[in-house]
């Protein structure tokens, strides 16, 4: 009647699951990365023409960035090949469309924005 407890598997797999998920909460906010693509575009430059400063605690010395992801690779065979993911052609499919809800927008719709008064009427 013995045996391995049946809830071992489910721990280890809900620890596994907190490793995986615990980089996408490092990334940029969708709004920033949003602002930098309309800064970048109102300059006339393109994302891929800037050289990156060295920085040796990033993958790759920081060399290979994805602006529309905010990651970095190891070299430019894993880059090109995350060019062509699923992941990062939805990411650029969702940033090129309408603008990412903001900060502002969240108060207002929670009523804690601006208060709308309505047209002032003179006052007797």
């Amino acid at each position: 009647m013995g045996g391995k407890c049946p809830h071992r598997k489910v721990k280890k797999r809900r620890l596994s699951h907190k490793t995986a998920r615990r980089g996408k909460f490092l990334l940029n906010a969708d709004d920033a990365v949003y602002e930098k693509l309309v800064k970048l575009a109102d300059q006339g430059k393109d994302s891929e023409g800037k050289t990156l400063p060295v920085d040796e605690d990033l993958p790759g010395m920081g060399q290979f960035y994805c602006l529309h992801c905010d990651r970095y690779f190891a070299d430019e065979s894993v880059k090109e090949d995350h060019y062509r993911s699923k992941r990062h052609k939805k990411r650029v499919k969702q940033l090129s469309g309408p603008a990412p809800h903001t900060q502002l927008d969240a108060d207002i719709a929670g009523g804690m924005g601006m208060p709308d008064n309505g047209l002032k009427l003179m006052s007797t």
